[in-house]
């Protein structure tokens, strides 16, 4: 038997094949025309690193969060509880926080201003087609608790 209703946030596709399009586009478009951001490759390569693994950080520890609380990390899935402990106390979406990150890593570590161009649609994709339809599928499934938590912690950093 099927419901009309899914009882997950129906966003447009899952946030890692978004942020994995743009790296490969970035590569591409690199290969293409180089573009770089920095006379010296070694400088933004050590600090695309830095980023990178602060970003690794923040996402893994989001997820362990979310696994730990027992709910799903995939936003096509049920979401069983509403998390606001660890990252999710300093922004609502820490691990999207954490791929952006991630991303300006690579574009660093790369040192191609294509990156910055091309993350400019994939935030505009992530923005309405996933955080949009996640922030409003919760507040249907957790109605005044999630009302007071959105009202409480930054969307991204605050």
């Amino acid at each position: 038997m099927t419901t009309s209703h899914q009882d997950n946030a129906g966003v447009i596709l899952p946030p890692p094949l978004l942020y994995l399009a743009a790296v490969i586009a970035l590569v591409v478009l690199r290969w293409v025309w180089p573009a770089p951001i920095f006379a010296a490759s070694t400088v933004a390569l050590y600090a695309g690193a830095i980023l990178g693994m602060a970003a690794l950080a923040l996402g893994f520890w989001a997820v362990l969060t979310l696994r730990l609380a027992g709910t799903n990390v995939d936003p096509r899935k049920t979401s069983t509880a509403m998390v606001t402990a660890g990252p999710f106390r300093f922004t609502r979406n820490p691990i999207y926080v954490a791929f952006t990150a991630l991303y300006l890593g690579i574009t660093l570590a790369l040192n191609c201003w294509w990156g910055l161009v091309l993350l400019v649609p994939t935030l505009v994709v992530m923005h309405v087609g996933v955080i949009r339809r996640e922030e409003y599928y919760l507040e249907k499934k957790f109605a005044a608790d999630y009302l007071r938590y959105k009202n409480n912690v930054a969307r991204y950093v605050g």
